[in-house]
């Protein structure tokens, strides 16, 4: 015979609506929808910026703006999934619609970490093959890391198959966070050694400042999303489940806004607005560099 269990609570009220989806994750649906909205008003911005500072705009700009319009439309498709399964148990296809979407954000952050990290289009027009080594490590393995995903969503919990490809996923994550890390770290080695015989001391300082900032929170950010947010999932009452969510989406938007801020195009570079004072105190700060290890 074949038998169908399902699980499910009563919202209350008079209507004792079904809601298949667990207490603690109920309110995913609208979080998921909030932050799309955030996502989408993010895109608008910067378009915005984009077309006032069209003369000083790189092509890495472009890939930014296509960066967050992904992100947009995984966390819509990702709101309507858990809307259907809320409502009847099932996503109803669009499950396959939020892979594809997770699946070419997570692609197009990770590169995008890399390019801004190689100062790409903005410092200079191309790649070192070293630098294309790492983007030839990490986009395979973020599609590794894409299809352990999909399994991992796809099989019961704690299975044989669930566990191997969830120690797949957690493997490969973690080597990807890792590589993106050495172009900002070469980045910044390459700026101190310029510092030291291209005679543009305050130039340098203002870049070097630039990228050891950028190098600083993306290092926040992996540990943010991978290790406070696990910590959450691990220790919250079920009933709260909801909150792991919220902190690694908003840990998300922090980046993206401070990523953006930083890296806008900019009508008057003040790069090329330095007088000698500003020089000579760069130069002076440029000697106690030897200091700073990564």
């Amino acid at each position: 015979m074949n038998v169908r269990s399902a699980m499910y609570n009563l919202e209350g009220g008079k209507s004792n609506r079904r809601d298949y989806l667990s207490a603690g994750k109920t309110i995913l649906p609208r979080v998921y929808f909030l932050f799309s909205m955030i996502y989408f008003v993010l895109a608008v911005i910067w378009i915005n910026v984009l077309y006032k500072k069209r003369l000083t705009v790189f092509r890495i700009h472009f890939f930014m703006l296509a960066v967050v319009i992904l992100k947009t439309l995984n966390l819509l498709c990702e709101a309507e999934d858990k809307s259907y399964i809320k409502r009847t148990g099932s996503a109803h296809g669009w499950d396959v619609l939020f892979y594809i979407f997770s699946f070419l954000k997570g692609i197009t952050l990770f590169t995008l970490i890399v390019l801004i990290g190689t100062g790409w289009s903005f410092l200079k027009p191309y790649l070192q093959d070293k630098e294309k080594k790492v983007l030839m490590i990490v986009i395979p393995l973020q599609v590794v890391a894409n299809i352990a995903q999909v399994v991992i969503d796809e099989t019961a919990p704690f299975g044989q198959e669930w566990i191997t490809w969830r120690q797949v996923f957690l493997l490969v994550d973690v080597v990807c966070c890792c590589a993106v890390l050495f172009p900002i770290v070469w980045s910044i080695k390459n700026l101190r050694e310029a510092a030291k015989t291209d005679g543009k001391a305050a130039v340098n300082l203002m870049k070097l400042t630039l990228f050891r900032q950028y190098y600083i929170v993306v290092i926040c950010y992996i540990y943010f999303t991978r290790v406070v947010v696990y910590a959450l999932e691990t220790i919250t009452s079920y009933k709260y489940l909801w909150t792991s969510v919220v902190a690694g989406e908003l840990a998300t938007l922090a980046f993206f806004v401070f990523t953006g801020y930083k890296f806008k195009p900019e009508a008057h570079n003040p790069y090329f607005v330095i007088d000698d004072e500003e020089e000579e105190a760069a130069a002076e700060q440029l000697k106690l560099e030897d200091e700073f290890e990564l």
